[in-house]
């Protein structure tokens, strides 16, 4: 073969015609299973939350300094003047270096991320963008138009509070950070104000009650993503795992490919090598059993010559064996379907067991149902089904006890060969060996003649390409029935005779 076999145990296996491919996806699946056992508060997760959380706060970079650009423009028209303005600036000024923190990360490479150091960094470009709300806090307004000018900062505050829980609920504590100084700085404010009303007692508040209720939003929009990272990080793992199964499956694949191509070319090997010589030393010894040109004066060299004819009739019925059942488990066994009477073929088979039989003072009974109508299968396959199981059972079957063969209706309409012995038995637990190639059972292996152990498994074979069924049944000390069954598919139906006057208009009304 070209290629080298590998040495290493099978189920470590994968492609090895694609090393660096194999060695990747071994990393990967080493790297998703270290992710996948991570918790939250370790590196891996760590890192993956901060890449969130710098994706939304880039993802929302112009929505809140718009906002805040809107506020002051509205300020403007209220009255406040240069204090909004100031305030604009501050804030996006806060929020501008809050986004340069941000797209620092999203640039890096998950794996070079300091997870201490860029959450600290992101909690003080928090901090700071919450002094410009502070400040806006801390605004007055006295010479304005509008009566509840800190309503409307309470308002303003509540809502980008929500928005800022949202965004940033994958860094914990980064809300407090934002909001902690203006929600103080909203109530200091108040209270410093002679005669406040005692709605803004209530908006402080709310503020107030606000801050803790969305840190705890916040805490379980955290869990989601933590929950979301471990949902990713397990179907990389699965992913991983199904291409390491596929590459081994391919490396399996193509062993067994080699394996079948070994085998085929040592089947023909031995077809054309062995059965050559085999002819030979079957007519030589066959010649020299017989005396055909002389008389052997050593009557010991003629009992050699009909041991070395019986041996090689042996062998040449192992190597058939073998190479049908080979041709069968590779699909290339052809059948020459016809039809075909099985009560014929199977008796035939008797006859032809008949010699062997009465060597043994064993009787074979014959049971057959007549009229059976023929079947549409390949004769030499059931003639083949039919030895095979006979000889098995004359092979098992003990001096001076009969072999019963029957030949019937199924229950199903097909038909089907029985054949049954008062042999030894087989043990319940020994059947799926006996069934499987070369496999003997202990007791077949004590008591019996020689055997390849491949007669019932091409019975088995044969029957498959037919589309029928093998049963065994056996008991220890009872005996064993073997059932081929045929199936209904293959009957033919018998066809009506034809009318005379059919006969007559087909012939041109002339009698024959």
């Amino acid at each position: 073969m070209a290629s080298q076999r590998s040495t290493t145990v099978d189920k470590n296996i994968v492609d090895l015609s694609k090393g660096r491919r194999n060695s990747d996806v071994a990393r990967a699946v080493r790297r998703t299973r270290d992710r996948l056992s991570e918790r939250a508060g370790n590196p891996v997760y760590d890192r993956e939350l901060l890449k969130l959380h710098a994706s939304a706060v880039l993802n929302t970079a112009l929505a809140i300094p718009l906002t805040v650009l809107a506020a002051s423009v509205a300020g403007f028209f209220l009255g406040v003047g240069t204090d909004i303005a100031a305030w604009a600036l501050v804030t996006m000024t806060c929020y501008g270096g809050l986004a340069l923190i941000a797209r620092r990360v999203v640039h890096t490479e998950t794996a070079d991320i300091e997870p201490d150091e860029i959450r600290r960094a992101f909690l003080l470009g928090h901090f700071v963008s919450g002094l410009g709300w502070a400040y806006f806090a801390w605004l007055d307004c006295a010479q304005c138009q509008v009566e509840q000018f800190p309503v409307l900062k309470a308002v303003a505050l509540l809502l980008v509070m929500a928005a800022t829980a949202i965004i940033s609920s994958s860094l914990r504590g980064a809300l407090v950070a934002t909001f902690a100084l203006p929600v103080a700085a909203f109530a200091l404010s108040f209270t410093m104000t002679p005669g406040w009303d005692p709605v803004d007692a209530i908006m402080a508040g709310l503020l107030a009650i606000a801050l803790p209720f969305f840190t705890y939003v916040a805490g379980h929009l955290h869990s989601s993503a933590v929950m979301l990272l471990s949902f990713r990080a397990e179907k990389d793992m699965l992913i991983a795992e199904l291409e390491t199964a596929k590459a081994m499956s391919d490396e399996a694949r193509r062993r067994a490919e080699e394996a079948n191509l070994a085998k085929s070319r040592f089947l023909a090997t031995m077809s054309h090598e062995l059965r050559t010589p085999l002819n030979a030393i079957l007519g030589f010894s066959e010649v020299m059993a017989a005396e055909v040109l002389g008389p052997l004066d050593n009557p010991t060299y003629r009992e050699y010559a009909s041991d070395i004819h019986a041996s090689g009739k042996h062998l040449l019925h192992l190597i058939n064996e073998i190479l049908d059942l080979s041709r069968i488990e590779a699909g290339r066994y052809q059948l020459n379907e016809e039809p075909v009477t099985l009560i014929h073929v199977v008796e035939e088979c008797c006859h032809l067991m008949e010699l062997k039989a009465r060597n043994k003072d064993i009787r074979i009974v014959q049971q057959f149902e007549r009229d059976l109508p023929r079947l549409f299968a390949d004769e030499r396959s059931l003639r083949q089904i039919a030895l095979n199981l006979l000889s098995n059972a004359v092979k098992f079957a003990p001096s001076g006890s009969e072999v019963r063969v029957r030949v019937g209706w199924t229950a199903g309409g097909g038909q089907y060969i029985s054949v049954k012995d008062n042999g030894p038995g087989i043990p319940e637990d020994e059947i799926p060996v006996v069934l499987s190639a070369f496999g003997q059972g202990s007791i077949a292996i004590k008591s019996a003649e020689e055997g390849t152990g491949l007669g019932l498994p091409i019975v088995q074979g044969l029957l498959a390409l037919h589309g029928g069924e093998f049963k065994l049944y056996s008991r220890l000390r009872e005996g064993t029935e073997a059932i081929a069954i045929i199936p209904p598919q293959r009957v033919m139906e018998e066809l009506p005779p034809v009318p005379q006057e059919t006969r007559l208009v087909a012939s041109g009304g002339r009698r024959r």
